[in-house]
């Protein structure tokens, strides 16, 4: 009888370890690597939806700026959501600076964090240092994320010791605005994990969409392509990049026409990602370099943060 008891009683801790391994992990702390937009974009509505967040970067300098612009940022979210509720608005912006932090030492407050998110350089080597580096300090339960949009996430995860609670989550500029989130799940993510990350995404208030660890994931892929395929109908001669982007806004309904996008997203960042799918597929088409975008990068003509890039701005 007593055999029995202990079988059962081992049985069922079992049982309970397999459960609480199971459940998902619920997203309290926040560490953001990264203070540029994206960075503090990520960490103000993480910090707006009441996670305790703490934003990394090299300099107390710039660390500054970006809660500057947390600030900003969050004056204009409260003019339209709190449009007639002035002191509403005032107590939102209060709660939400409280549930902020800044540091310049990534390893320091790591510790103690749920979720790491990276949003600093798109480079592989300075991600992957990073992750290595971090991976020695943060908790066993902490999922680490990228918020690249052009590299491989498994690249990225392959650089750690927790492949399993590794994955993407790509937001948009402004991250304020724009409500979608790419959840990217590798092979080796696991399903708890993939769950926490849409869970948390939801959470921010965005609206979450998954994709496997394919190059651009779901937008860019799409995106990327589009906008390369403009360059290359304008090198062609086939039509102006004028009429390609009045084209495009009045009988596809977008926004901006394919150069304005390029010249918005800058040059150098769509020539960096298309390069870096082209060594992936060199014999995909659809990843082909253009030579006129090749040739304004080399002149410095980035788009609009250089003021010149298929057009030209004051």
């Amino acid at each position: 009888m007593a055999f029995a008891t202990r079988n059962f009683v081992r049985a069922a801790a079992s049982s309970a370890a397999a459960t609480a391994a199971a459940k998902k992990l619920v997203v309290k702390h926040v560490t953001v690597i990264g203070g540029g937009l994206m960075g503090a974009g990520i960490a103000q509505v993480a910090a707006a939806s009441g996670h305790t967040v703490v934003l990394v970067d090299q300099s107390d300098e710039i660390l500054k700026k970006s809660t500057k612009g947390i600030e900003e940022s969050l004056k204009r979210v409260t003019k339209k959501k709190f449009a007639d509720k002035p002191e509403a608005g005032a107590e939102f912006i209060e709660k939400t600076l409280k549930n902020l932090t800044t540091s310049t030492d990534a390893v320091a407050v790591v510790h103690s964090t749920d979720l790491v998110i990276e949003a600093i350089v798109e480079n592989q080597e300075i991600k992957n240092e990073l992750f290595k580096r971090l991976d020695k300090f943060a908790p066993e339960h902490t999922i680490f994320a990228s918020n690249t949009s052009s590299l491989q996430i498994t690249q990225l995860a392959n650089s750690t010791t927790r492949q399993d609670r590794f994955g993407g989550l790509h937001f948009f500029n402004p991250v304020p605005m724009m409500k979608l989130v790419e959840v990217i799940k590798t092979p080796m993510t696991s399903q708890k994990t993939f769950e926490s990350l849409v869970d948390f995404s939801k959470a921010v208030g965005k609206s979450p969409v998954s994709c496997k660890d394919t190059p651009g994931f779901i937008v860019n892929r799409l995106l990327v392509p589009y906008m390369m395929e403009a360059v290359r109908l304008f090198e062609r001669g086939d039509a102006s990049k004028e009429d390609i982007d009045v084209a495009m806004k009045l009988g596809a309904g977008y926004p901006m026409g394919p150069f304005e996008l390029l010249d918005y997203v800058g040059l150098d960042t769509s020539k960096y990602i298309i390069d870096g799918w082209h060594s992936l597929e060199p014999n995909n088409p659809l990843f082909a370099p253009s030579p006129l975008l090749n040739k304004l990068v080399e002149e410095k003509k980035l788009g609009k943060k250089t003021g010149e890039g298929f057009y030209k701005y004051k």
